[in-house]
């Protein structure tokens, strides 16, 4: 009985633990961070952003700044009902609810003119009960860059040794 009570535990924790630990850290622009004239959406292209993802805006403190805007502002390049901008230079976002996600740099002419705005869509939790959105008609899948493979992968790894230590319990 003990052992069918310590299976069970080792199978909860499992399931609650892994999709927070699979989330992932972006740099945005990665080595170039947030700064002027680079191209966020081509780098934000090929990457899959879920729930629990955190996007890090790394630029000069004092010389640029992000604002989370909506889809009419981040077009306009504008903040109208915005909080105040972060300014850290180390900026961390931690990505809470699925959805189309909007930032800008509101330093004059760094968003119309030189390209400081990133747009992203944010799909579900890895192991979330709420499906991901499907594909985009007519678009391609991405191909082995997804994190799909890893994730059931990593599943598939607890899956076998919750039931070697089940089998080892009893």
């Amino acid at each position: 009985m003990a052992s069918s009570n310590i299976f069970f535990i080792i199978a909860i924790v499992t399931v609650f633990a892994i999709p927070s630990s699979l989330a992932t850290e972006f740099v945005v622009g990665d080595e170039k961070g947030w700064s002027l004239d680079f191209d966020y959406q081509a780098w934000a292209a090929g990457k899959e952003f879920r729930v629990g993802d955190k996007l890090v805006f790394r630029y000069t403190p004092g010389v640029h700044n992000v604002v989370r805007v909506s889809g009419v502002e981040f077009q306009r390049c504008e903040a109208v009902n915005n909080t105040d901008p972060l300014t850290t230079g180390n900026d961390v976002i931690t990505l809470l609810t699925p959805g189309r996600k909007w930032y800008i740099c509101i330093v004059p002419r760094h968003c119309a003119a030189r390209n400081m705005k990133l747009n992203i869509t944010v799909l579900s939790e890895v192991g979330s009960p709420f499906a991901a959105p499907g594909p985009i008609p007519g678009s391609q899948t991405p191909s082995s860059s997804t994190r799909g493979n890893a994730v059931f992968s990593f599943y598939g790894w607890i899956a076998f040794m919750v039931s070697f230590v089940g089998v080892l319990l009893v």
